[in-house]
């Protein structure tokens, strides 16, 4: 972080925190490599005749299965930018689901909405209280907020639904819709297009035609969050000095910052944002609060974060791969599955040729020999284990962590305690 000359005018953004090492992907290159990346997929889908990895309806599914993925990473972008980690986003989702769903069925969906966002921050409130004002260790702080939130949930719901139509002691009654909304004429010429299965083109029609049929209005708020959190972190004053606080709390104090006040604020809005998921899934996904719908997606959350490298359009990118993977569930799952053993051969042994090409012998060499083994699992069986299909969200998140490992770079004082005055 370099410092001004003067620390009388910390209404102006001074503060520079340290950019990221190694090299950034442009746009360019990285509209490039997704065009790649789904050209290789529609070469799959012709080898294999597995139309459903790229249609309309697959796309939809996996859209929606990408936003509370992606509001959970959301949150904890927000967190860590602040130098507070926070695992508790799990609990915060919890919370989230069983607010919006209690306020949903009794007073509307947008009102669950807003309360769904309340009993988000709650959780915050009390993750920032641990860790900013009493420096508990945030891991355990976060562990700790997660466990209190299946409890207090699981004993609130027979008080809150039972008695109700549809209602019971691990499950709320139905919420009415937000709506949804379809672009006319959009919608049916991208599917028309997608039905064709003519190569890259009809699945570029089916991956645009997912995201105008049958969108959630609470999905384009999601959507608009992303670049909205961009703007605000990295382009007003209020951003710098938040994350001014993740990477030098010591020399942001000696600026005038406070950094308890905006530790404070990133970690209410993270909770937030983490309790918006939970709302998208018990009112939007499911209409209703069900015990164990948010199923690790406050941890899949984080993992798109990291994977975006705690920036918002690598996050998305994280969150869109997760969700795509994660709907393989619910469309076609066996067959699509198998399909995609093809499409990760191919990728791993490219990954092999570019490692030879940058001289790292050993590791192409291994990469090569994983590919081949994928491809020897593709070649001699016609279908995936149904537990091999309801593993594969979480296999590739480890995968793409394991891959990504090496380009990751965290905000320096992520995690670390720190006490007001210590520089002094």
């Amino acid at each position: 972080m370099t410092a001004p000359t003067s620390a009388t005018d910390v209404n102006q953004p001074t503060l520079q925190p340290a950019a990221p090492t190694g090299r950034r992907l442009s746009w360019p290159v990285l509209l490039l490599a997704i065009a790649g990346a789904l050209a290789l997929t529609s070469i799959v889908r012709l080898i294999t005749g597995a139309d459903g990895i790229t249609n309309v309806s697959q796309m939809s599914t996996a859209l929606q299965l990408a936003v509370p993925i992606g509001l959970a990473g959301l949150g904890g972008l927000w967190a860590e930018r602040a130098g507070v980690v926070n695992i508790g986003l799990e609990g915060m989702m919890i919370l989230g689901t069983w607010f919006g769903a209690w306020a949903g069925f009794q007073w509307g969906p947008w009102t669950g909405v807003v309360v769904g966002i309340i009993g988000g921050c709650i959780g915050g409130i009390l993750h920032a209280i641990a860790t900013v004002t009493f420096r508990v260790n945030h891991i355990v702080s976060g562990v700790a907020i997660n466990i209190l939130a299946l409890g207090i949930t699981r004993y609130l719901a027979p008080l809150a639904f039972e008695g109700h139509a549809g209602g019971s002691a691990k499950q709320s009654p139905a919420v009415d819709s937000l709506g949804h909304f379809t672009v006319p004429g959009l919608s049916d010429g991208l599917r028309d297009l997608n039905n064709q299965g003519w190569f890259f083109i009809s699945d570029i029609a089916g991956l645009l035609g997912g995201l105008v049929t049958n969108v959630s209005w609470l999905t384009l708020i999601a959507i608009a969050l992303i670049p909205g959190t961009w703007w605000i972190l990295w382009r007003t004053a209020f951003g710098l000095r938040l994350r001014s606080c993740g990477e030098n709390p010591v020399a942001a104090e000696s600026l005038g910052v406070n950094v308890y006040k905006y530790k404070y604020i990133a970690v209410i809005i993270s909770g937030g944002l983490a309790g918006l998921g939970g709302v998208f899934l018990s009112i939007v996904a499911n209409p209703f609060y069900l015990e164990g719908q948010v199923s690790g997606r406050g941890y899949i959350g984080l993992a798109a974060m990291i994977f975006g490298n705690w920036m918002p359009g690598g996050l998305a990118l994280g969150a869109g791969l997760f969700g795509y993977t994660d709907s393989l569930n619910l469309r076609g799952g066996s067959t699509n599955v198998h399909a995609l053993l093809l499409l990760g051969a191919l990728l791993l042994i490219i990954g092999a040729i570019w490692l030879v090409i940058r001289k790292k012998y050993a590791p192409s060499m291994i990469t090569a020999v994983v590919g081949a083994l994928v491809y020897t699992w593709y070649a001699t069986t016609n279908e995936v284990p149904n537990q091999v299909v309801s593993a594969t969200p979480y296999v590739v998140t480890l995968v793409v962590l394991t891959l990504s490992a090496q380009r990751l770079r965290m905000p320096k004082a992520d995690g670390l305690p720190y006490k007001k005055g210590q520089g002094k």
